[in-house]
């Protein structure tokens, strides 16, 4: 849960003091995006390798290497000397971040039984809240205080005594697990994940700055015919030694395939509502760090308030339509939020803007804690590693792809030569024009979602299911009397 937490916090934190950088560093616009994109990019791209290290060599073990190389990124990132150096950082970050956060729900899901999992998950679902209140909090604060002169740099070096306390508990109170059956890395694999990704981002990250050359429009078109490629040889490497990166037949369990479409454009839709958000408030408006901070904390209250219950109380009754709700009530709360930026201008004040915001938390908590159990509730456990990845990859890449077409949608509408007064009003406009594009992705994933199945699998049967019954000593120790279980399950 603290990996999961200190790369939730790092996202947000970064995303508040996205203004202050580019004013005290001189960043460009493509430099701005890659600081959160790189990051999202090397975190998508490192997932599925992360998760399929973990299950070859122990995901304790590539959990505690993942957080000590998260820490020594966050000093990097402290302590860069320029925007290049802080966009290398970010990617070494989130590079690492790739071999601690897939261990989280491998760990879970190879230690704790099928009726129980549901509690872990709505925990998890709690501490993404945590995180999301916590995050803008202390950037706001920390980039306001200038503590010893160090401007934005405390964001990141903030993580580092949290890095060395999560080193220590983890080693002492996570138990190891591996796959039952030996595996290989598939660095081939690895490559042809990377370079599309990369075909698509960086010509979207940089289009608008280069006037969209012909090239880039070659790159992202050229990317598709590689990840055929990559399919491909996924098929080979499975007929050849039964260790391809990803295990394509998990597409064949329809929770998971239905699932991983929505986590990638969920991915999407958050890649760049929060990059615009941040840029609205206090480009476009003006407001100080610590008030636009403040104003998002209705937002992630109510995330962690419908997160909590909507994996206990609500999915066992109501099923997928509480993810259905979720993205209509979100849209809804897009639409108030365009209404009201439209009517208010540049007098809009944070407590007018609550009610969209809590709309918008409340649609947000009511998919993220629930759509992660709907896709893993029928996963054989050899391959929780590998789904684990493929769960974080996709939202990762739905991120980055987000980030990158805030070119698109955002600093599209910008004009390029304006004096001040005028680009703060230009910056207001093109806030909404962006959000325009965010509710009609969100009602594009309240249609995917009608091929989730109707309810978990575990919620069907009440109990587990022989794919998830314990295979191992590490997942029997999931499966012992509720007496022994940690205090967390209850």
């Amino acid at each position: 849960m603290t990996a999961s937490f200190m790369d939730l916090v790092d996202v947000t934190i970064v995303n508040v003091a996205i203004p202050t950088i580019t004013r005290d560093e001189g960043a460009t616009a493509s430099q701005i995006q890659w600081i959160t994109a790189g990051y999202a990019l090397a975190f998508a791209a490192g997932l599925i390798t992360g998760g399929r290290l973990g299950d070859i060599y122990g995901r304790k073990r590539l959990f505690l290497i993942g957080i000590a190389g998260f820490t020594l990124a966050s000093a990097l990132c402290g302590f860069a000397a320029n925007p290049d150096m802080l966009v290398a950082s970010r990617i070494l970050q989130g590079a690492t971040a790739a071999l601690m956060v897939p261990q989280v729900l491998s760990i879970v899901h190879a230690t704790f039984p099928a009726h129980e999992r549901g509690k872990v998950f709505g925990l998890f679902g709690a501490i993404v809240g945590l995180g999301a209140v916590t995050g803008p909090l202390l950037g706001a604060l920390l980039t306001q205080w200038n503590l010893f002169g160090l401007e934005w740099r405390p964001i990141f070096l903030i993580n580092l005594p949290v890095g060395i306390a999560a080193l220590i508990l983890g080693r002492k109170y996570i138990s190891e697990s591996k796959a039952p059956k030996a595996l290989k890395l598939d660095l081939v694999g690895v490559v042809l994940v990377v370079i599309p990704l990369l075909m698509l981002l960086y010509p979207l990250t940089r289009g608008h700055e280069l006037d969209w050359p012909l090239w880039g429009h070659l790159m992202m078109v050229g990317a598709l015919p590689v990840f055929a490629i990559l399919v491909a040889y996924e098929r080979y490497k499975a007929r050849k030694d039964g260790s391809p990166l990803i295990e394509l037949p998990l597409f064949k369990v329809k929770s998971f395939a239905a699932g991983i479409a929505v986590q990638l454009t969920f991915g999407l839709v958050m890649g760049i509502f929060f990059l615009v958000w941040t840029l609205y408030m206090q480009e476009g408006l003006g407001w100080t760090p610590l008030k636009a901070g403040l104003t998002g904390v209705p937002f992630s209250i109510a995330v962690s308030f419908a997160a909590g219950i909507s994996v206990q109380k609500l999915v066992p009754v109501f099923g997928r339509k509480v993810l259905q709700a979720g993205a209509l009530t979100m849209a809804a709360g897009v639409l108030i939020y365009i209404w009201e930026a439209d009517r208010y201008g540049m007098t809009i004040s944070p407590w007018q803007m609550a009610l969209p915001l809590v709309v918008m938390g409340v649609g947000m908590g009511l998919i993220v804690a629930p759509l992660t159990d709907a896709v893993l509730s029928e996963v054989p456990r050899e391959h929780a590693g590998s789904a684990s990845g493929l769960i974080n990859t996709t939202m990762q890449m739905g991120n980055a792809l987000g980030l990158g077409l805030v070119s698109v949608v955002f600093f599209g509408q910008l004009s390029d030569h304006v004096v001040p007064e005028q680009m703060t009003a230009e910056i207001v406009d093109a806030f909404q024009y962006a959000l325009r594009y965010v509710a009609a992705v969100l009602v594009a994933i309240f249609l995917v979602m009608f091929a989730l199945p109707k309810r978990p699998k575990q919620h069907l049967e009440g109990g587990e299911d022989e794919a998830s019954a314990p295979s191992s000593p590490a997942d029997s120790a999931g499966a012992a009397d509720d007496d022994e279980q940690p205090v967390l399950v209850h």
